[in-house]
């Protein structure tokens, strides 16, 4: 009788099976990569077709996989770009059999195609730290995550949460194994977190430390901080050497901001201001202001209802984001510029960063109306207060508000 293979077990970095749904994604992002080879092989262009996963390692070593699939002599340049930065085991043990079958057919690889550290095969440096940054919310809170070898501060994941108003609210020290982590961020995407920044590691220690000098309680997550402060420094760097936002980001030309001011309307409507937006016991007087103009017995036109709405929606703004708040709203849509910035959106970068001019312009003037981002937030706000209000069956649209799109979350 024939003795039976005896099966390999499964080593840690191999990587986890897909889901159906990750594994449709996947194929449809390689599906995309394969079209734009036969037209188009610049880098850049390969680049758009596919999202690795920052946090998932397993999902961009099954990317890593199907890529090297695709024997073409532009793909260990796009595998290099995306993952030669990569230190942790599982990525890199992908992209390095990807390569190697790749050379195996016959396709030329470059000695300088990978960094030269992420060409060592070992444990990943001892100093190789990443930073992880949420968006910031509307209530001026953010979540900061530090990753790093367990010997340089105890622990292998920081979370910390500060606020900008407040300073610290939490900060832990964790040790987490890799099933450990990716629950962890399970456990934000299940809160709607699903979009993390990577920005510089001293633009992330720039934010604890401001967060640091509000001094908060024993409770607050300060003094576990101020326990880790040197080590933190001496790894991921210093606050003084983050980038300036009002330097880093591109200056605006003088005909720009009418138009960017503009483009407001619609940027107040992204996902990613979801948290911005009044809650509904803030609107629900508003709402009602805005159905005694539709609703008023005086003969008005469409336009000069149109015309008293508008300003209801100026008196809402303005009590709803009162000029005391301002420089809160433009620090947070600054900072948020900046982080479009880094996702590469520059037209909403720019917007954003209009925005926040003009909510610091110390000559502007009340006929100019309202700041276009925070009335476009209200107006968003309202026009999801007026449908939830409305029976089952479709309603004819009051044209007071205009149509908004898709309802999502309020602020946090």
């Amino acid at each position: 009788m024939e003795r039976q293979k005896r099966a390999r077990p499964r080593a840690a970095t191999d990587p986890d099976a897909l889901t159906p749904e990750a594994r449709a994604r996947l194929e449809s992002q390689v599906a995309g990569v394969a079209g734009a080879l036969e037209t188009e092989v610049e880098l850049a262009a390969l680049q758009e077709q596919v999202t690795p996963d920052p946090q998932d390692p397993h999902w961009d070593a099954h990317l890593i996989a199907a890529l090297g699939a695709l024997s073409h002599p532009a793909i260990p340049p796009l595998l290099a770009a995306l993952f030669g930065e990569a230190r942790d085991k599982v990525r890199r043990k992908a992209l390095m059999k990807a390569l190697h079958r790749l050379k195996t057919r016959g396709l030329a690889l470059p000695d300088d195609l990978l960094p030269r550290e992420a060409a060592r095969v070992g444990a990943p440096r001892p100093g190789a730290t990443t930073v992880f940054v949420s968006p910031i919310f509307g209530n001026g809170e953010s979540y900061i995550i530090l990753e790093g070898p367990p010997e340089i501060m105890g622990g292998n994941f920081l979370v910390a949460r500060v606020s900008d108003q407040e300073g610290f609210k939490e900060c832990v020290l964790l040790s987490l194994k890799r099933q450990q982590q990716a629950e962890v961020w399970g456990r934000f995407r299940e809160q709607g977190l699903d979009q993390w920044l990577s920005p510089p590691p001293a633009y992330a220690v720039r934010l604890l430390e401001e967060a640091y000098t509000h001094k908060a309680g024993p409770g607050s997550g300060a003094p576990q901080y101020g326990a880790l402060r040197e080590k933190i420094f001496r790894h991921w760097g210093r606050a003084e050497a983050a980038p300036d936002l009002e330097g880093e980001l591109p200056d605006l030309s003088p005909g720009e901001p009418t138009r960017l001011l503009e483009h407001c309307r619609q940027l107040a409507l992204d996902p990613l201001f979801l948290s911005f937006l009044p809650g509904p016991e803030e609107i629900a007087p508003w709402l009602t202001k805005f159905q005694e103009v539709q609703d008023s017995p005086l003969v008005l036109s469409d336009q000069q209802k149109q015309v008293r709405a508008d300003g209801v929606l100026d008196e809402a703004t303005l009590a709803l984001y009162p000029l005391e708040t301002r420089a809160d709203w433009r620090r947070r849509l600054l900072t948020t510029a900046y982080y479009l910035n880094l996702k590469g959106r520059e037209e909403d970068s720019r917007a954003a960063r209009a925005a926040a001019a003009d909510l610091a312009a110390p000559d502007r003037s009340a006929l100019a109306g309202e700041n276009a981002f925070l009335k476009g937030l209200v107006q968003y706000a309202v026009r999801l207060a007026w449908e939830m209000q409305q029976p089952r069956e479709p309603a004819t649209a009051s044209g007071l508000v205009a149509s908004p799109g898709e309802a999502g979350l309020i602020r946090r």
